[in-house]
C-alpha cells in the first residue's frame, strides 16, 4: 500500500472514528506524513512495511536532527496511534512500535557497554555442548558486524564466507559485505564444522543459526538468549539485542574509525542516523572529564 492511502485512511480514522480535535488531527498526520518522507529517502520500505529497526533508526536520526524532548515523545505518540490503526485493521501482521516509549526517556542517546562490559557478556557462552557454540558464535557475531538482529537471524549458510572473514547481508532489497575479526571467525567456524549439522532438522536447511528444533532461530529465542548471558555476567544495564550494534559503533567511532565507514558496515541509508554516536563517545568523553579533572 502507497503512503498516501495509509494516510488518507488514518485521518478517515482519527477524523471519525477518535473524533480528533483539528489540533490533534493536524500533528498527528504532520508526524506520519515526515516519517513517510523519512522512509522514502532514507529507505526502500514503506509505511506498512517498516520494522522495530527502522522504526528504532527514526526515532535515533530526529534525535540526531537536534529534536526537542516533546517533540521526539509526540512523534512517537502518533506513530504507535497509525501503526496500531494499521495493525487492528489487519493492514498490518504485527505493530512495529510497540517498543517505541513516548516520554522523557527517548531523548536519550542509545546505551552501550564498555569494552571490559562486552568482553563479559561474550565470555558467557561455555562451549561444552551445542548450544554454548551456537550462543557464542551468535554473540561474536553479532558484535563483530553490527549487524541488526533481523538481519542476523534471516543470514543463510550461503551468506558466510570464512576464507575471506565476511558475512553477506541482505537488507532493505540492498546488500552489503562486512567484514569479521579472528576470534568471531574462529566461533563461526567451530559452530559450522562442529555443531551445525548436528542441529539441522533437514539436510538442505539454509539458515545459519538454527533453534533446538532445527529450524532458524527467531527473533524472541535470541532476546531470551541475549537477556540468559547477561543475568549469568551480573550486568546490571539493561541489554537488548540492539545494544551490540551500537557498542559495535560507539567503540569503532572511538577507536578513530571513519564515520562513513561506519555507516557503510550499519547499512545507514543517511549519515545523520550513525552520527548519533558521535554524540555518544563526545557524551562519554565529557563524563571523564567531569569525574577524573582535578578542577571539574
Amino acid at each position: 500500500m502507497q503512503n498516501s492511502q495509509c494516510i488518507e485512511l488514518f485521518e478517515k480514522y482519527l477524523s471519525e472514528a477518535k473524533k480528533a480535535s483539528a489540533n490533534t488531527l493536524s500533528s498527528y498526520l504532520r508526524d506520519v506524513r515526515q516519517l513517510g518522507a523519512y522512509l522514502e529517502t532514507h529507505t526502500d520500505e514503506e509505511l506498512d512495511t517498516a520494522d522495530e529497526d527502522t522504526l528504532a533508526e527514526y526515532v535515533s536520526w530526529l534525535k540526531g536532527c537536534g529534536k526537542s524532548v516533546s517533540t521526539v515523545s509526540r512523534s512517537i505518540a502518533s506513530i504507535k496511534c497509525l501503526y496500531t490503526f494499521l495493525s487492528l485493521n489487519k493492514i498490518i501482521e504485527a505493530n512495529p512500535s510497540t517498543k517505541l516509549v513516548p516520554d522523557k526517556s527517548t531523548q536519550k542517546l542509545p546505551q552501550i557497554l564498555t569494552s571490559k562490559e562486552v568482553e563479559l557478556l561474550l565470555e558467557q557462552p561455555e562451549c561444552v555442548d551445542a548450544k554454548g557454540y551456537r550462543d557464542r558464535a551468535m554473540l561474536e557475531l553479532l558484535y563483530a558486524t553490527g549487524i541488526r538482529v533481523t538481519e542476523l537471524i534471516d543470514l543463510n549458510i550461503s551468506d558466510v564466507n570464512l576464507a575471506a572473514g565476511v558475512i553477506r547481508c541482505h537488507s532493505r532489497n540492498k546488500e552489503r559485505f562486512i567484514p569479521m575479526y579472528s576470534t568471531a571467525i574462529k566461533a563461526l567456524s567451530e559452530y559450522i564444522s562442529l555443531v551445525r549439522p548436528q542441529m539441522i532438522a533437514l539436510p538442505d536447511e539454509p539458515s545459519l543459526f538454527v533453534n533446538v528444533g532445527g529450524e532458524r532461530m527467531s527473533r524472541q529465542g535470541f532476546w531470551k538468549i541475549i537477556k540468559h548471558y547477561q543475568k549469568k555476567a551480573n550486568i546490571e544495564k539493561d541489554i537488548t539485542p540492539h545494544t551490540l550494534r551500537h557498542s559495535f559503533a560507539a567503540h569503532l567511532l572511538e577507536n578513530g574509525a571513519d564515520i562513513h565507514a561506519i555507516q557503510e558496515m550499519l547499512g545507514h541509508a543517511d549519515i545523520s542516523s550513525t552520527q548519533v554516536y558521535s554524540q555518544l563517545v563526545k557524551k562519554q568523553l565529557k563524563d571523564v572529564y567531569n569525574k577524573a579533572h582535578p578542577r571539574a
